[in-house]
């Protein structure tokens, strides 16, 4: 017996068409994009614009030009901050975002280049837009937040969020990595200026695949400059998209398996993906409620929540609980605080973190029963020891 429920650190399994094109690709093909005339290196590039062309579709991003391949949302959110961002700026930022925001930001802050706000969540992990209004400075450049939290399954309201930074003339930015593949996102309605994404998670395309996504005509300074295949003629870096942000070979074998998982999800519905994860979340909840000695933690409400489920025991710690879940039932969960340290304070779960239970599209019913089943055994066995 082996169940993941580990899909929010990264999806599994794959659609089989995901695996089918990446080795499509390492087989037939193998070029690099833009390098060349022939044919290989053509059908190599035609896969880059098509993918390029779903992203942009997908999160209605305006213009698919402005979609930035990256190795994964730390990247392309590390390449908007420094690429944006100069001496005397104020950023605003939620209690629950992931270090992937956090450690950039602190890091300038640390070198006396911008001014850090954070705004308070609730214990259920909820921003209060007034809040984050209220934090508003003359000199605020950028305002950053989760879409979706990967510890309390918490859905933020982006788009008001959007409107109070559009109205403001302050750009805003959203680390879609929980959410891109699971809510609809629209980058115009919701007033998004920026939005970095990850492949390997909801998207089901393979590690090392993610993106950035640029709404309007915000600049963005290269952080990397080197070979990009156009202009090879001039000694300066290339100033368009996707050029100016993509420098270097891309991951085309994953980028060819990112193109498969996004047709997947065109296929499956993003609404009918949305509707199982959140049958199964509403049962595993449920169970989880029954037993005592656990506590669940996010959002009571099913429709405004993810499938991430995080949980605590009274009788023994989360690292602990994992271990005897894998070892002896074959069952795969992440305890700890799952790089999100703020997230955990606001919740009240820090320093041990919480367990994290996050099932997949190909989860069933019965995956999720017999880890119940497991966790009561557990537990009864820890009071029987006691």
């Amino acid at each position: 017996m082996r169940i993941y429920l580990d899909n929010s650190a990264t999806s599994w399994p794959k659609p089989p068409a995901v695996i089918e094109a990446v080795c499509n690709y390492l087989t037939n093909c193998g070029a690099s994009p833009g390098r060349s005339g022939h044919t290989m290196s053509l059908e190599a590039a035609r896969i880059v614009f098509d993918t390029r062309e779903l992203v942009a579709e997908l999160f209605n991003t305006g213009s698919s030009e402005k979609v930035i391949f990256t190795a994964n949302a730390t990247i392309a959110i590390n390449t908007a901050l420094n690429g944006i961002l100069k001496k005397g700026d104020h950023v605003i930022i939620s209690h629950m975002e992931h270090n992937a925001t956090i450690r950039p930001l602190r890091h300038m802050e640390q070198q006396g280049l911008i001014e850090l706000t954070i705004v308070k969540c609730d214990t259920k992990g909820n921003i209060d837009p007034d809040d984050l209004e209220s934090c508003f400075r003359p000199n605020t450049r950028m305002v950053i937040t989760i879409h979706g939290s990967n510890v309390s399954g918490t859905i933020f309201p982006i788009q008001k969020i959007g409107e109070i930074c559009r109205l403001k003339g302050v750009i805003y930015l959203v680390d879609a990595a929980q959410t891109a593949g699971i809510l609809p996102i629209d980058m115009q309605a919701d007033h998004i200026d920026i939005l970095a994404f990850t492949g390997h998670k909801k998207l089901y395309g393979p590690p090392g695949t993610g993106g950035l996504c640029i709404n309007g005509e915000i600049n963005i300074d290269s952080l990397i400059r080197g070979g990009t295949g156009s202009s090879s003629e001039s000694e300066i870096h290339p100033d368009f998209y996707p050029d100016k942000l993509e420098a270097g070979t891309l991951n085309t074998a994953g980028i060819a398996g990112l193109k498969a998982g996004i047709e997947f999800i065109r296929q499956e519905g993003i609404e009918n993906i949305r509707t199982h994860l959140q049958n199964l979340t509403k049962y595993f909840i449920d169970e989880l409620n029954d037993i005592e000695e656990l506590v669940v933690y996010g959002p009571d409400a099913y429709a405004e929540r993810l499938p991430v489920i995080s949980i605590t025991s009274g009788k023994m710690l989360p690292d602990v609980l994992s271990h005897i879940l894998d070892k002896e039932y074959g069952i795969m969960t992440r305890p700890g605080l799952h790089c999100c340290p703020l997230g955990h304070q606001a919740l009240g779960t820090f320093p041990t973190g919480t367990l994290r239970f996050s099932p997949g599209h190909f989860q069933t019913e019965n995956e999720l029963s017999y880890t119940i089943e497991a966790l009561k055994k557990i537990i009864q066995s820890k009071k029987t020891t006691c």
